[in-house]
């Protein structure tokens, strides 16, 4: 295995991470989970240094809607009893993120979205600045063909029974990172999709682009890679 190497010579974290929303809205919902990865390189091998996984408190009068809670299994309850205060969730990203950090996620656009709006509100979104940003999804889309869920990802790299997408970060963050591995055993060019997001030509970017990242019409079927 090549064991990130290529993304390893620039950069010396990766933070894989995902979020569980009351919905669809980066403006107007909120994150109810947020799940981390950091992998650091040791001795040449990398290594998963933190997992991070915390409910993340509603704002005040908010409820987690009846369709997330059957998706998720989260309830309003569960995060009254052990949601952490959004500025402390703030915080915490903020010390993942510092450094010569990579940012990873399965159709990080989405994640990412929610993730700045989180921090306008509740803590810095300068952390998020200069900090380079790889997509899976975009990855995957190129390599096979529709459908291009997670579960889909899972299933096509032979991962079933080993990493599960729940619909809960912390599974979807750890089958993310399987994912990974697998896409690098199978072609090692992880590092061209830095900063180079997919999106379907038929729905267009969802709200507003990323600053720092490239956005290209990406097909359901793979054609040459993205980034060529």
């Amino acid at each position: 295995m090549g064991h990130f190497s290529a993304l390893f010579e620039k950069y010396d974290r990766l933070v894989l991470f995902d979020t569980e929303t009351t919905g669809l809205h980066f403006s107007r919902d909120e994150i109810i989970e947020f799940a981390a990865i950091v992998v650091e390189r040791q001795n040449g091998e990398p290594v998963v240094i933190r997992e991070y996984d915390e409910l993340v408190s509603l704002t005040p009068g908010n409820s987690v809607p009846p369709v997330i809670q059957n998706l998720t299994g989260i309830t309003t309850q569960d995060i009254l009893e052990r949601g952490l205060s959004k500025t402390r969730v703030c915080r915490d990203i903020g010390e993942m993120l510092a450094g010569n950090t990579l940012l990873l996620a399965y159709n990080a656009h989405f994640d990412l979205s929610f993730l700045y709006y989180m921090l306008l509100r509740d803590g810095d979104p300068m952390i998020l600045k200069g900090k380079d940003k790889l997509d899976l999804l975009t990855v995957y889309k190129d390599r096979r063909a529709y459908p291009h869920k997670l579960c889909n990802a899972i299933e096509a790299y032979g991962l079933a029974g080993k990493v599960v997408n729940s619909h809960r970060a912390v599974d979807d963050v750890l089958a993310t990172l399987a994912v990974m591995k697998k896409m690098e055993e199978e072609k090692d060019d992880l590092q061209c999709y830095v900063n180079l997001f997919g999106y379907s030509p038929k729905y267009g970017i969802d709200g507003k682009p990323i600053g720092s990242v490239t956005y290209k019409p990406q097909g359901f079927e793979p054609g040459q890679p993205l980034y060529l």
